[in-house]
């Protein structure tokens, strides 16, 4: 049995702390406090990394939906003319006409960092001084999303930075979780969901990747899988340089739930029979999916080896219950959870994941789950 709970939710950020009011006098509100990073503090405390979407309460002013964008004079406010977009999405608006799909963002993510006790059961403190914000323009429109990985005494978190220049993966290092270096991206155009592994198989940086596009060949119809975004793989000498795995990671299979798509989840961490990864299967659904936490088991030498994958019963599944206090909020047409972190609790895991991509979740999950 697991055991769940919502730990932070966007009622408790306080927004008169906002990066975003240093420049913006208008009123806005939390679309999602949700999407965590997960580690543990050398104090022995868990430190969950929040992505907050920060949003305009009036987000279309006359003829014209607004947009927030970052610069480096200060947060703006971009017009584009609501005959030229369609905003049937609550979190963003597609561009009409373009030779190319674009979108824009009816909100703006930082990170807010959040301390927890060691059993992620209590708030420590949440560290507004600390936030982190864009910082360069290939981030003006936000970062989201982050992955945490401890790996030799250090700290790695990668984001996605959005911005119109290119959608990639950024790094951040840091010795002690709280004070963070932007050491660039890492990887180029729409490649979500990159975690490193918490460890160095063969004495290499390992990481999950997902490069997105608008065109996917198609398997053989014996081949048992679905074509479509899924989990791939890449190995770096400083994690800064990365070179694709040649052989495929963990794909869709043809028939199962998440056959829509699949993504990374939590950051690969060793275990007695492999690299343990929690990742995110998506069955089709209106026009968002429903999002489940399915599990598998890499080789621990050769990660690109699937010993296990288990995609038919799902890990964690979306609980209407934990979000029934702040039910007015949901704005999401279909269930979503999407896991992102996990720590080692000695019998159990503990796991954090997005509820709803509106508030962050912990779930307690015994090791027994997994044999």
């Amino acid at each position: 049995m697991s055991d769940d709970y919502l730990i932070f939710t966007p009622d408790d950020v306080d927004l008169a702390r906002s990066p975003l009011r240093r420049s913006i006098a208008e009123p806005t509100f939390v679309l999602g406090a949700f999407n965590p990073a997960l580690t543990r503090l050398r104090s022995g405390n868990l430190l969950l990394m929040v992505r907050v979407a920060e949003a305009l309460v009036t987000p279309v002013e006359g003829d014209h939906a607004r947009a927030i964008r970052w610069t480096a004079d200060g947060y703006v406010l971009d017009p584009h003319h609501v005959e030229r977009i369609d905003m049937a999405d609550p979190r963003y608006f597609l561009v009409k006409g373009g030779a190319y799909p674009q979108m824009g963002l009816t909100s703006l993510s930082w990170l807010l960092p959040v301390e927890l006790t060691p059993d992620g059961r209590g708030i420590v403190a949440v560290h507004y001084d600390r936030a982190i914000e864009p910082r360069a323009a290939y981030q003006d429109y936000g970062i989201e999303d982050p992955r945490i990985s401890p790996i030799d005494g250090r700290y790695y978190m990668t984001v996605c930075s959005c911005s119109a220049e290119r959608h990639g993966t950024s790094l951040y290092t840091s010795d002690d979780a709280f004070e963070w270096r932007l050491e660039g991206l890492v990887l180029d155009h729409q490649n979500k969901d990159m975690l490193l592994f918490e460890g160095k198989p063969g004495g290499k940086f390992w990481a999950l990747t997902r490069p997105l596009g608008e065109l996917y060949f198609a398997y053989p119809e014996d081949a048992g899988f679905a074509g479509g975004p899924v989990i791939h793989l890449a190995s770096s000498p400083d994690a800064l340089h990365w070179k694709p795995c040649d052989q495929p990671g963990v794909r869709a299979r043809s028939g199962s739930t998440s056959a829509m798509k699949v993504g990374g989840g939590t950051p690969p961490i060793l275990t007695e029979k492999g690299w343990l990864m929690l990742y995110h299967g998506v069955e089709p659904q209106e026009k968002v999916g429903v999002y489940r936490t399915f599990w598998a088991l890499l080789d621990r030498d050769d990660p690109a080896k699937v010993l296990r994958m288990e995609d038919e019963v799902p890990l964690i599944e979306a609980d209407p219950e934990q979000t029934h206090p702040i039910a007015h909020r949901l704005y999401l047409p279909t269930p979503v959870v999407f896991t992102t972190g996990i720590v080692d609790a000695g019998d159990s895991y503990i796991v954090a994941s997005g509820e709803a991509d509106l508030a962050c979740r912990i779930t307690h999950i015994p090791k027994t789950r997994f044999a």
